[in-house]
């Protein structure tokens, strides 16, 4: 078990642990820095020293430029999001973890947007209407071939490519 003094994080059975409540007034740079910092430190990274080369070493680590790591650190700038996901993995931390502490993203989103959404199907009468198809003897020509397409195919069936193309050939 590692417990930092600063009382920021802990590492209990390798799950960073954050604890004490930021300032109100940090902004998100700030507290993404803090996030980053403490799990760095709690990876074995020595970013406080300005030469023990933990900040180089991060750096190297993450794929960003020191002058980059250095500013993000102190809380001067956020790194561009594709950054996200590597200094996630290198400083041992879910993605999710670091934008969710960070504040980058909600809780909230992370619940939403892991439950499938199932988009209810439209009538082939609201397809008509989505693809501009105004015209009545059009409209009627695709009513009939959605149709005879849903009368000739099983339900949940989808050709696969050889199947479309050999009817596409004898076409």
């Amino acid at each position: 078990m590692l417990a930092r003094t600063q009382g920021r994080c802990a590492l209990h059975a390798r799950q960073l642990v954050f604890s004490d409540m930021p300032p109100q007034s940090e902004t998100t740079a700030q507290r993404f820095g803090r996030v980053v910092k403490d799990a760095a430190r709690a990876a074995g990274y020595d970013v406080d020293s300005p030469r023990g080369g933990g900040r180089t070493q991060l750096a190297r680590d993450i794929g960003m430029a020191e002058s980059s790591v250095g500013r993000m650190l102190d809380g001067k700038t956020l790194p561009k999001p594709n950054f996200y996901e590597a200094i996630a993995r290198t400083v041992n931390l879910p993605v999710w973890t670091l934008l969710v502490e960070a504040e980058i993203i909600s809780r909230e989103i992370l619940t939403e947007t892991s439950r499938p959404r199932v988009a209810s199907p439209i009538t082939p009468e609201e397809a008509a209407q989505e693809l501009g198809i105004t015209d009545p003897s059009d409209r009627l020509l695709f009513l009939g071939m959605v149709e005879r397409l849903r009368r000739d195919r099983p339900t949940g069936h989808r050709p696969s490519d050889s199947e479309a193309e050999g009817k596409t050939a004898q076409a």
